[in-house]
């Protein structure tokens, strides 16, 4: 398992493997294993059915019982348009089929639309998870827009079956304040009931693009991170960090934003992809709120990519990934070979925390 892993990394194994996190110590966080559920949601004040549907996504797949997790998540008809996202793979136009493959790739749940999943509910919620995405960002209003807007109610992803509810809010944006809101509402209403929460915690603004891309910086994300499990979410998703230094960057001239201490880049982060990362799981509360980070769109280089991130995300403290495009969009049994070269990452005890 570690040969195939070393040569997916290529001349980045070293510095990837070999990695030791000299800025948050291991030792503070609160890491993925077997009793993931009992040590962290146990003493908390989520009921005894939300610890049962936490408990079931931790367990199931080829995953169960780790503590990380390898979830698929196809919400992409809505937010990136059916057409582009299914192009490469028109089966997955029918939404058993995506089911099919989360099963069939051994996932702990499967993410996806109140229309995809309630299509196929009966048949499948009590097989899989189901992680139902309650809001998206629709892109047929002209000019395009991103905002994030609920296309059912929690009662919905209740009467399904799901295990477990998603949102996303685009911190930074214009209309962040309304989404925290009613994201915040809509995550207590699940966990009333029962479900767990996992939360998309994305930056939109196109004032965080000044030379570099601060949309994947990791003192923005990890602040986002930090407004996410303070809304409730057991799970943060987040796209891996790639830079740092977004305060920095918007604090320029006569401009004011946000506050920072310059610990969070000497002390608490270094430009190492893994030092990145752990700045994010920090921000979940030392971990108590499993990071899972996204697979990013399909190119070219899809196994490497998908095993970089993985490594990153485990060595780091994170829970898991969250890969959908890299998966869906190439024949089913490449797509569950990728998935599968993912969780092998997190059953490969080779691959230690940082």
């Amino acid at each position: 398992m570690i040969d195939n892993i070393v040569s997916l990394l290529g001349d980045k194994a070293d510095s990837l493997l070999k990695h030791e996190c000299k800025t948050i110590s291991r030792d503070l966080l609160h890491l993925p294993g077997p009793d993931f559920v009992d040590r962290i949601f146990a003493p908390s004040d989520r009921n005894q059915r939300v610890l049962n549907n936490l408990h079931w996504m931790y367990r199931h797949g080829r995953l169960g019982g780790t503590g990380y997790m390898s979830i698929l998540p196809v919400d992409q008809g809505i937010e990136h348009s059916a057409g582009a996202s299914f192009a490469a793979n028109p089966i997955y136009f029918d939404p058993e089929r995506i089911i099919e493959l989360a099963i069939e790739g051994g996932c702990n749940a499967v993410a996806s639309t109140f229309g995809v999943l309630g299509m196929c509910a009966r048949k499948y919620a009590h097989k899989i998870p189901f992680l139902v995405k309650i809001n998206h960002n629709e892109l047929l209003t002209y000019p395009n827009e991103y905002k994030e807007i609920l296309f059912g109610t929690i009662e919905q992803a209740y009467d399904m079956g799901a295990a477990a509810v998603g949102a996303t809010v685009y911190f930074g944006s214009d209309d962040a304040h309304h989404e925290i809101v009613q994201i915040a509402e809509a995550f207590a209403h699940a966990h009333e009931l029962g479900m767990a929460t996992v939360l998309w915690c994305y930056l939109r603004n196109p004032a965080f693009k000044k030379g570099k891309d601060y949309h994947v910086s990791a003192d923005l994300t990890g602040q986002a991170n930090h407004l996410g499990v303070t809304i409730g979410a057991d799970i943060i998703k987040q796209k891996l960090p790639e830079n740092n230094g977004g305060y920095k960057a918007l604090n320029t001239g006569s401009s004011s934003y946000g506050k920072l201490d310059e610990r969070i880049y000497t002390e608490l982060t270094s430009d190492h992809p893994i030092d990145l990362c752990r700045y994010q799981v920090a921000n979940c509360y030392m971990g108590r709120a499993g990071l899972i980070n996204s697979g990013g769109p399909s190119g070219k280089h899809d196994f490497q990519d998908a095993v970089f991130t993985a490594v990153v995300n485990k060595r780091a403290g994170g829970t898991g990934l969250i890969s959908g495009r890299k998966a869906f969009q190439r024949p089913m049994a490449e797509g569950v070979k990728l998935l599968n070269t993912i969780q092998d990452v997190y059953l490969c005890k080779d691959v230690t925390i940082a």
